[in-house]
């Protein structure tokens, strides 16, 4: 665990990650896609990401983190982010974008889905800097004990091993960013379809190995519900792609 890059006290390595990882998928975007155009959505889908990430974190984690401190809500770049909320309210901006602009959602939404992975991957490093989102309590030899004062140690009260899995999902994401690019740069269509199937089957799986607190929607946490809507709505995206695609030949 190392929240702070390099010991230096005002350099917080969970918002460094971030803005790495935002900075890695714009240049992608700009020099690699040449859209410098979307520089302004970018902006906007960032922060609408990190403000939505935010708030959907402390309504899940309110009692748990929040409710005796209510200040701690704004500690945002010492970790506390849920990518779900953040996907939910850039969504929104992207597709207001869209209908401002004229452009085709689905043909936009190809291009940038492409990056979302690799941003989010380095969130995820930034979570493992900081201690959030930890896994269960496992003695495999790829367990890891975080120290005290980290997420774990206030939640349990102790020290004890518990599986990265912040760096499961990262290398997942960068798998899935590798997948995605290949596709893009291939056919120029299918990505978004399938970086929405691509990471609910992800963010699904790593829920059972997830070992901070979660809250339920019966036998699922939030974010397996939102991930099976994720991949019905991916999935959707999918055959309307394959069904142009049939129209036009």
């Amino acid at each position: 665990m190392y929240p702070h890059f390099l010991g230096l006290e005002f350099v917080h390595s969970y918002g460094l990650m971030m803005a790495l990882g935002f900075l890695l998928a714009w240049t992608l975007v700009e020099k690699l896609f040449k859209r410098p155009d979307l520089g302004n959505l970018a902006v906007a889908m960032i922060l609408c990401g990190v403000l939505g990430s935010r708030i959907a974190y402390v309504i899940e984690h309110w009692s748990a983190e929040f409710a005796a401190n209510p200040v701690r809500i704004l500690y945002i770049f010492q970790g506390g982010l849920m990518f779900y909320g953040g996907l939910i309210l850039s969504s929104l901006v992207f597709f207001g974008w869209c209908f401002l602009k004229r452009e085709h959602p689905v043909r936009l939404g190809d291009l940038l889905t492409v990056t979302v992975p690799l941003a989010h991957a380095f969130g995820r490093i930034g979570c493992f800097c900081y201690g959030c989102c930890y896994g269960k309590v496992s003695h495999s030899p790829l367990a890891v004990v975080f120290p005290v004062g980290s997420p774990q140690y206030f939640a349990d009260g102790r020290q004890l091993p518990v599986l990265p899995t912040q760096l499961f999902e990262a290398a997942a994401l960068l798998a899935l960013f590798a997948l995605l690019l290949s596709v893009y740069l291939k056919w120029r269509r299918f990505t978004a379809g399938l970086y929405f199937m691509g990471y609910a089957v992800i963010r699904f799986a790593l829920e059972y190995l997830r070992g901070d607190p979660r809250a339920a929607v019966g036998p699922f946490s939030i974010s397996q519900t939102i991930s099976i809507a994720m991949f019905a709505f991916g999935l959707a995206l999918l055959v309307y792609e394959f069904a142009f695609d049939n129209r036009r030949g």
